[in-house]
C-alpha cells in the first residue's frame, strides 16, 4: 500500500530542455583535446570521421555518404576533394590536411576499400553507411569524454568549427562562403553569426 502511495505520489521525471538557436563551433583547444583522445584510444574510423568533418565542412548528409573515390585517389589520399553537396546540388572543395590524409590511409587499409566504397560503412545491416544519427551519437560521446555538455553542441557545430576560425583570423567573408558552398554571402553572415560577433569585439575594443 505504501508502494501504491509512493508510485502515486512520485513527482514526474523533469526532462533537460534542449538548446535552441545556432550550434557554437568548437574551440581550436577542444578540436585537439578529442582528436587526442581518439588517437589515444585507438578508435581510427571515429578518428577519420572528425578529422574530415573538420577539414571538410561538410553537412551530416554529405559527410556521412563520402566514397573511397572522393578523397583518394591513385592509391594515396587527396590533397583537395570535391563534393556535390545533395540540400544545394552545388560542387564544393575543400582541403585535406596532411594528418586527416594519414588516418584516411590508414583506415583504407585496415577496412580494404575499394574506390567505390562509403568511406565509413555502417556496422547496420539495414544501412550502407553511417547514419546522421549515429554521426550525431558519436559526436556526443566525444564531447562527453573531454567534459562537453553534447546537448549544447550538434553536427552543424562541426561543420563551423574550422570555417570560424578561417574567419577569425582572416576577416575574410568570400573565402568562408567558397569553402561552405552558400550560394549567397548573406547566407555565411548568418550561419557564422559574425556581425553579432564584430559588433561585441569593437564594444570590447572601445573604452568609455
Amino acid at each position: 500500500m505504501l508502494i501504491d502511495l509512493f508510485k502515486r505520489t512520485k513527482a514526474p521525471a523533469v526532462e533537460k530542455p534542449k538548446v535552441k538557436g545556432q550550434k557554437p563551433p568548437l574551440k581550436l583547444k577542444e578540436v585537439w583535446a578529442i582528436r587526442m583522445h581518439l588517437q589515444l584510444t585507438g578508435q581510427l574510423r571515429e578518428l577519420v570521421l572528425f578529422n574530415l568533418a573538420v577539414d571538410s565542412k561538410l553537412r551530416a548528409c554529405d559527410l556521412v555518404k563520402l566514397r573511397v573515390q572522393d578523397v583518394y585517389h591513385a592509391g594515396e589520399p587527396a590533397r583537395r576533394a570535391i563534393v556535390m553537396q545533395q540540400k544545394t546540388k552545388r560542387p564544393v572543395q575543400f582541403e585535406i590536411s596532411e594528418q586527416t590524409r594519414v588516418a584516411v590511409s590508414s583506415w583504407i587499409h585496415h577496412k580494404r576499400l575499394s574506390p567505390g566504397d562509403y568511406l565509413f560503412p555502417s556496422r547496420i545491416k539495414s544501412s550502407p553507411h553511417l547514419s546522421r544519427r549515429q554521426y550525431a551519437r558519436l559526436l556526443a560521446k566525444w564531447l562527453s569524454a573531454i567534459g562537453l555538455d553534447p546537448s549544447l553542441y550538434g553536427t552543424h557545430s562541426m561543420r563551423r568549427t574550422k570555417a570560424s576560425l578561417i574567419y577569425k583570423r582572416t576577416k575574410n567573408l568570400r573565402a568562408v562562403q567558397l569553402l561552405l558552398g552558400h550560394a549567397r554571402i548573406e547566407s555565411t553572415v548568418r550561419y557564422l553569426g559574425v556581425e553579432v560577433d564584430d559588433a561585441l569585439e569593437l564594444a570590447e575594443q572601445t573604452e568609455v
